[in-house]
């Protein structure tokens, strides 16, 4: 069952929202709502939550996740993920590899198939903090990112690294690479989202798709970047174009919405862009009210953007940078 509180973790109380941090395994709570749980023996489950006045959504069928062998296994889990849309999911059995990376729900997590030598690495927070909608949930835990993708060779060891490490930094280096880790978790949700957009059947709408999401990454700084211009850019009726986006789970302006953000993040680290306002930034980006950028770059990432900046130049100066 989830619990609220501190347990005793490492020698130390942390305070905890979550549920099963058995012997053998080690919780380490990190700054911006990031908690990492790893696991030398393999559990009944993987740590989940479920708000006590909320039952659980019946699934079609419980989902397994099943090791080819033993070695180490990432996995991202999602806490305000809205676990009813994951229950219309059929029932299925994923086969993962070590290094892989797999999202879940905490409120709703697959079943392990594990044998007892497999090592769980587990790096728990919001899916607001990733900048996902709910509908974004059922298709980014659809399949894992293995380390052989692009971005999979470049995370999956990092999140390893960052896992054994992070507890032991300074408090302003710790700051940091959370700030990395959950910064990257982002880029790695979003490029998977796309990546699947891309290449999900039938064939006739991937390249159509492709060349969508290529035409918006490349015009974000465009304030007048409309679904009617990018409809007339691709030869399709606006009508048609909402129907893709619906298909895919999410909508044009939440897609643009949510690569501005990424973006206007991105950015706000860069020590080149140091001089830079803060305005100066968001009207970079597309975004013309700087009010309004500040209003929803706080709902998606819990902080203000001075704040997120703030928080990168401190860790940055910490770490002698």
């Amino acid at each position: 069952m989830s619990r609220t509180g501190t347990s005793p973790i490492g020698g130390r109380t942390v305070g905890t929202s979550t549920a099963g941090t058995s012997s053998g395994s080690r919780m380490r709570r990190m700054p911006m709502g990031l908690d990492i749980v790893i696991r030398d023996a393999v559990p009944a489950g993987l740590p989940r939550e479920r708000p006590p006045s909320v039952p659980p959504v019946p699934a079609a069928g419980p989902r397994r996740l099943i090791a080819r062998e033993g070695g180490e296994y990432l996995f991202v889990g999602l806490r305000g993920a809205g676990g009813a849309l994951l229950g219309r999911q059929p029932a299925t059995d994923t086969v993962l590899g070590p290094g892989d990376i797999c999202f879940y729900d905490v409120h709703q997590p697959p079943v392990l198939d594990f044998p007892r030598h497999a090592r769980l690495k587990v790096f728990l927070l919001s899916r607001h903090l990733l900048g996902l909608a709910r509908s974004d949930v059922p298709r980014l835990t659809h399949a894992p990112v293995t380390p052989t993708s692009r971005l999979g060779a470049l995370l999956s060891p990092f999140l390893s690294d960052f896992a054994d490490t992070a507890a032991a930094a300074r408090s302003a280096v710790g700051d940091m690479l959370a700030w990395n880790a959950v910064s990257l978790l982002s880029t790695l949700a979003g490029e998977h989202l796309a990546d699947q957009a891309r290449g999900r059947e039938p064939d006739t709408r991937a390249p159509l798709m492709s060349d969508i999401l290529d035409f918006i990454d490349l015009r974000l700084s465009d304030t007048g970047l409309s679904p009617k211009t990018i409809a007339r850019a691709h030869h399709i009726s606006v009508r048609y174009l909402h129907k893709l986006f619906r298909e895919e789970g999410t909508t044009v302006g939440r897609l643009i919405q949510r690569r501005r953000l990424a973006e206007c993040r991105r950015v706000l680290t860069l020590r080149s862009a140091e001089n830079l306002t803060i305005a100066a930034v968001a009207h970079r980006w597309g975004f013309a009210s700087p009010t309004h950028f500040s209003r929803v770059f706080r709902a998606t990432y819990g902080m203000s953007p001075s704040e997120w900046r703030e928080l990168a130049v401190r860790g940055d100066r910490e770490a002698g940078g």
